[in-house]
């Protein structure tokens, strides 16, 4: 078996940094009436910037698929030749369609000749899913090189057109058109971006990072849907698949919305996470201690403190001078989070030959966690 090494990591952020003030006038006032919901997340998120596929007219300028294209471009860029690489694995939330896949419609844009390519599917641990895919696949001498990606192209998702319908359908109702919180929670939460790495099995580069192991966890079998798009969550928790609802009810429910089960995900993401970090630690015979640099992706600021405390409470603490986070500047960008705070930290200068790197990457969308360990090479 090789040993797998990240030799080179590359971002595409779209456009220009998107204040908090600038966020209603990006993604548009739904019924007329400003959120009332937006600066309470804004306050427990603390994210400060934020980056969207759209640009000051109000005009889409890239779709999902083409924000991951321009990430592999900057990561080939004085490295490789696109046509040299062997693996195509991308991970997203938001993929630009149902089919083709997405790995599919960036290879289209690429267009590099004749690689495999994997998609996984899934919400934040997709990005993980694609890194693992390649990491399996260098280390076991399929390939001698795989980029692997996480991008989310949500904004669009977001904008306000997308809740109008539904509005009107409750006011003829007699109902109070108000968006429900579930979906008005993930527009002020959520952001465009895409990262990537180039897998190899030589440590090639400036500072390569050796992927000595990655484990992933699900708690699907305890805990019913938190996060979905594309079905409506039931009383009883049965998540109905927009397919079995007419096609008039599509957008009269706004079934195609990201939407959260904020009670839910609160009384569960931490407890279970650090269950999941547990798991990994003991497994690999590693102490918290011996972790350099944690890069945990959580959603919102809120959940820092809270996560914190709930690794004091199990005995798996992480000291908060090891933590690396750049949730304030770039917002939640989902499966590519991962990938763009990497990215930060080899970029800040401060690694060190043998330090230790933990990734760490949960999904609320039916509670799952991923993990990595890098060695500073």
């Amino acid at each position: 078996m090789k040993e797998v090494y990240i030799t080179k990591i590359s971002k595409f952020l779209p456009n220009r940094p998107i204040s908090n003030d600038e966020m209603e006038e990006k993604l548009g006032v739904i019924n007329g009436k400003s959120s009332k919901g937006r600066r309470i997340v804004l306050r427990n998120n603390q994210i400060k910037t934020r980056y969207y596929a759209i640009d000051d007219d109000g005009n889409i300028t890239h779709n999902n698929a083409q924000l991951t294209k321009e990430a592999i471009a900057n990561l080939c860029e004085g490295t490789l030749e696109p046509s040299e690489i062997e693996l195509l694995s991308c991970g997203t939330s938001s993929p630009d369609q149902i089919l083709p896949s997405h790995a599919a419609m960036v290879h289209g844009f690429l267009k590099n000749g004749n690689t495999e390519i994997n998609s996984p599917s899934g919400a934040c641990c997709s990005g993980m899913n694609a890194l693992k895919f390649g990491y399996l696949s260098v280390k076991s001498e399929q390939t001698k090189n795989a980029v692997c990606t996480g991008s989310e192209r949500t904004s669009s998702w977001m904008k306000s057109d997308t809740f109008e319908e539904e509005l009107k359908y409750l006011e003829t109702l007699e109902e109070n058109p108000i968006l429900a919180f579930n979906k008005d929670f993930l527009r002020w939460m959520l952001s465009d971006g895409a990262g990537a790495f180039l897998l190899e099995n030589e440590p090639k580069g400036n500072q390569p990072l050796k992927i000595e192991w990655m484990e992933g966890y699900s708690y699907a079998h305890e805990l019913e849907a938190c996060m979905y798009a594309g079905a409506d969550k039931l009383n009883n928790g049965f998540l109905k698949p927009w397919s079995e609802y007419p096609s008039d009810q599509w957008s009269k429910k706004s079934l195609f919305a990201m939407k959260q089960d904020v009670k839910l995900l609160g009384e569960n993401i931490l407890k279970k996470g650090v269950d999941s970090l547990k798991q990994a630690l003991n497994k690999h015979n590693l102490k918290s201690s011996d972790i350099d640099y944690y890069l945990p992706h959580i959603s919102s600021n809120f959940f820092k403190e809270k996560l914190y405390q709930e690794m004091v409470d199990q005995g798996t603490e992480i000291p908060w001078e090891n933590w690396f986070m750049n949730l304030s500047k770039v917002g939640n960008v989902g499966a590519a989070s991962i990938y763009i705070m990497l990215d930060e930290l080899v970029a800040s200068g401060k690694l060190k030959k043998g330090d230790k790197i933990l990734l760490s990457v949960p999904e609320s969308a039916r509670f799952a966690y991923a993990y990595a360990l890098l060695t500073v090479c």
